[in-house]
């Protein structure tokens, strides 16, 4: 059973570990290199940081990031879910989205955007299942191991926050 639960510093080296994963899988970040928890925990919103876990086991995690330092944008915010290799397609991370989607929209989040590599189609999958919508792409944004890279980018707005 899949239960989602607050994000605790207490879990970092576990938390870090599945960002690590999705590092080296080379279809979720064009980060390369893990960064420490302080930097990590100051890349995101305060609220609206979830894990998850089957049994006592921290399965994946996601979490809010602002798009923007200006007061205009502080109730869009850009997604980031992971979940551990080894817990994949078991509806893990379906069942962190749906919850991150609510609870961004109790912390006032109007507007949610998902940059995703083009290659990661289970990703752009889940997030379509969630209500989000294709609004363009970044063809050749960057590159990841010297290989240029093009990503998709999809929005889910609220129906019940700033409408």
């Amino acid at each position: 059973m899949i239960t989602i639960e607050p994000m605790q510093a207490s879990q970092a080296p576990i938390l870090l570990d599945i960002y690590r994963q999705g590092i080296l899988s080379g279809m979720a970040t064009f980060e390369t290199q893990v960064p420490d928890w302080t930097e990590f925990d100051n890349k995101f919103l305060p609220h609206t940081r979830i894990m998850s876990k089957e049994g006592p086991e921290i399965t994946g995690w996601a979490a809010l990031a602002p798009v923007s330092s200006r007061d205009c944008y502080h109730g869009v915010a850009e997604v980031s879910v992971y979940v551990a290799q080894a817990h994949q397609r078991k509806g893990i991370g379906r069942a962190l989205l749906l919850e991150l989607i609510a609870e961004s929209e109790r912390n006032g989040i109007w507007s949610l955007l998902s940059v995703i590599h083009e290659e990661n189609r289970a990703s752009i999958h889940l997030h379509e299942q969630c209500s989000f919508r294709y609004i363009g792409y970044r063809e050749r944004v960057a590159q990841l191991d010297g290989i240029w890279r093009t990503t998709v980018m999809l929005e889910r707005r609220s129906q019940s926050v700033g409408v």
